[in-house]
């Protein structure tokens, strides 16, 4: 379970975001190239370069990938893609201002987020011990566009497991249909750009221990329960990752939702955190990339809007969807860049390990 963030301008893309409208998205006019694009084009090439090294001994060890259908980008292939003439599409930016408010999510997204919390407070879950790993199957799809433009493609949604370990100690694994295995973990070199254009080189492994951005099962699990206090935690920790605070935090937790595994309490107050970030409104209808259709809430930044989509009789967590708010050469607006959905969670005793049949 990075990649780039988009902006709107025209008032009408707001439809989207309100709770009685479901129809279809308005087509504003496109922005310009943003800085965030930088970062998670630099991310792409990362997760590429990591995927390709030959493998080595044991201590052999890649980065934690991550998978951002909220964001838009094709993670495992953009090296290889840009080799044959595709890229991961990066529209441009304008200057548009980021969404932002100083107010709370919408009174429809607070009540729905609440619904969520209190079913995720009820949820039972056997204890992860510090030796295991947790294991995350899902189903993913990221939208590509080729390098002389033109509309995007959207693949058919593949298969994605990854193995990490509970307490950082081991290395994990993340297996990808059409892809190698790679190993997981923190202790790998880095790969990354100096400039748009440039030979990814290597830079200095990230050890500064898990994070917001980079957590452990040990890490969520010991994250605060009181949601002001958490909230002030992914702010803090997801600085300089994008010039809109309240996208920055919307879009970590909706990470951490995806990629983890967290306590009963700490995910209920991770949607309750969410309740708290501005411009977090409802979508009456969305599907992840199962097909499996839901109530999502959403927040619409840079142009595109990130939907988490949830049962809409458990509230389960279903899955993620990201679609354009605005038309342009990628395609027209309502146009699904990215999607997933998480079908097994479990915890099991060494990387490559499946649960029994019928695991969370």
């Amino acid at each position: 379970m990075n990649t780039a963030p988009w902006r709107r301008t025209d008032h009408r893309s707001e439809e989207i975001d309100r709770p009685d409208l479901t129809g279809p998205l308005p087509p504003p006019p496109v922005p310009g190239l943003s800085p965030d694009r930088e970062l998670l084009l630099r991310e792409a090439l990362l997760r590429e370069a990591a995927r390709n090294r030959a493998p080595g001994g044991a201590g052999a060890r890649a980065a934690r990938p991550r998978r951002h259908p909220a964001r838009f980008a094709v993670p495992a292939l953009a090296c290889a893609l840009a080799a044959v003439g595709v890229v991961a599409l990066d529209l441009p930016d304008r200057g548009a201002a980021p969404v932002a408010g100083r107010h709370a999510a919408a009174p429809g997204a607070d009540r729905l987020l609440d619904r969520v919390a209190l079913a995720a407070a009820r949820t039972q879950r056997p204890a992860v011990r510090a030796d295991q790993f947790v294991y995350v199957e899902s189903r993913v799809a990221y939208a590509a566009q080729s390098a002389g433009g033109g509309p995007v493609t959207m693949p058919p949604a593949h298969r994605r497991q990854v193995w990490s370990s509970a307490d950082g100690g081991r290395a994990g694994l993340l297996r990808e249909e059409g892809g190698p295995d790679t190993r997981l973990g923190a202790d790998a070199p880095v790969h990354g750009l100096d400039h748009r254009g440039a030979t990814p080189g290597t830079e200095a492994s990230r050890a500064a221990g898990p994070s917001v951005t980079e957590p452990t099962h040990r890490f969520v699990a010991s994250l605060p329960t009181d949601p002001d206090a958490l909230l002030e935690l992914i702010r803090h920790e997801t600085r300089g990752q994008g010039r809109d605070p309240d996208q920055r935090a919307f879009t970590a937790i909706g990470e951490l939702l995806a990629e983890t595994w967290a306590p009963p309490a700490v995910e209920a107050a991770l949607y309750r955190a969410a309740a708290r970030i501005p411009g977090v409104t409802v979508v009456r209808t969305a599907a992840d990339a199962a097909g499996r259709e839901g109530v999502a809430v959403a927040r619409t930044a840079y142009g595109q809007q990130t939907q988490w989509v949830f049962d809409r009789t458990t509230y389960a967590f279903l899955g993620e969807r990201t679609v354009l708010t605005r038309a342009g050469d990628a395609g027209p607006a309502g146009t699904v860049v990215g999607a997933s959905a998480v079908l097994v969670r479990a915890a099991v005793d060494r990387a490559g390990e499946l649960p029994a049949p019928g695991a969370a």
